[in-house]
């Protein structure tokens, strides 16, 4: 018989960061070098393309359920602060909803 094999899906936390604009952006997705590439080159007029170049700079997985991703993504997004994204981003502050995210290490990291 022929063994199966399972994917389980992972979801990640991204931090993006445009130096050009000083902004930074969070998102959340399955694969974040591909988000990347994806808010640096879509012909999509959205929100990140205005701010292009970006740059990653934080990666937490999240697990493997979208809706955690989403709740996540959504505290983060509603904080309104740059301070609070630059606090995740030097690995403090994971109480509450976030301390089940777990830093992904980088090339650069």
């Amino acid at each position: 018989m022929l063994g199966v094999l399972f994917f389980k899906v992972m979801y990640y936390i991204y931090v993006i960061y445009s130096e050009r604009s000083n902004k930074y952006y969070v998102g959340y997705t399955q694969d974040y070098i591909k988000r990347l590439y994806e808010h640096n080159t879509s012909q999509r007029n959205v929100y990140t393309s205005k701010y292009r170049p970006w740059d990653l700079k934080a990666v937490f997985s999240c697990g493997s359920d979208v809706s955690v991703a989403v709740q996540i993504e959504r505290f983060i997004k509603r904080q309104k602060s740059r301070k609070f994204i630059e606090s995740l981003i030097n690995g403090e502050g994971f109480t509450g909803i976030l301390a089940q995210l777990v830093r992904v290490p980088q090339e650069r990291d």
